[in-house]
């Protein structure tokens, strides 16, 4: 009777063992399995696709520390070519300046301010003027924020008889402000200024 006793007991401890053992195994399995969901997830979320046409290409998305430099150096020919570029249009004159100084301080202001003073727009729309620009480069120092750079570029205007190319060199500094449809790459270029705006040839068309 007492011996029946001690086994039923003895086997009792034993389910109860290996209850509480598959149990744990059971928890075990649910954390692994949510840490790989979570992990496969986080993966998947640094992934975006763009489709071009028919095709569909993968792209990664990564911090802004990664591509600072790529961004800096973007910002600064966006801004650059926007303000350059100018066709004889009144409307299209307004509209990429008005792009480029969304992209600057008050400094891009006055260099506008200043040549729609001296009439150079109007004289880009009454002598049938485009004028272009091409960023040859950009240095960048990013020591410390603000960040100095320089671009170098090469402007053509194209008169209805002849075509002339200025070596054009600006300096300014970068500091970071908030993201926003008007200013994708979250920069500010402070005290903007041309150093140099020369002519170097002159071509007859």
């Amino acid at each position: 009777m007492f011996k029946q006793t001690k086994n039923i007991d003895t086997s009792f401890r034993h389910i109860k063992f290996f209850t509480l053992l598959l149990v744990l195994g059971c928890f075990i399995l649910c954390g692994f399995v949510l840490y790989k969901s979570y992990e496969l997830s986080a993966k998947v979320q640094d992934r975006i696709y763009i489709l071009s046409g028919d095709k569909a290409m993968e792209a990664f998305a990564s911090k802004r520390k990664d591509n600072i430099e790529v961004e800096a150096r973007s910002h600064v020919t966006m801004f650059h070519t926007d303000f350059f570029t100018l066709d004889p249009d009144e409307k299209v004159i307004e509209s990429n300046i008005k792009k480029a100084l969304y992209l600057a301080d008050g400094s891009a202001k006055r260099q506008y301010d200043n040549l729609k003073e001296t009439s150079y727009y109007s004289g880009i729309i009454s002598g049938n003027i485009s004028q272009q620009i091409s960023v040859d480069s950009i240095s960048l120092s990013m020591n410390a924020e603000p960040y100095l750079f320089h671009c170098y570029a090469t402007i053509k205007i194209i008169r209805p008889n002849s075509i002339v190319t200025r070596n054009l060199i600006t300096q300014g500094y970068l500091r970071n402000i908030s993201r926003s449809d008007h200013n994708p790459h979250g920069f500010l270029i402070e005290r903007w200024e041309t150093i140099e705006n020369r002519d170097i040839k002159t071509e007859t068309r």
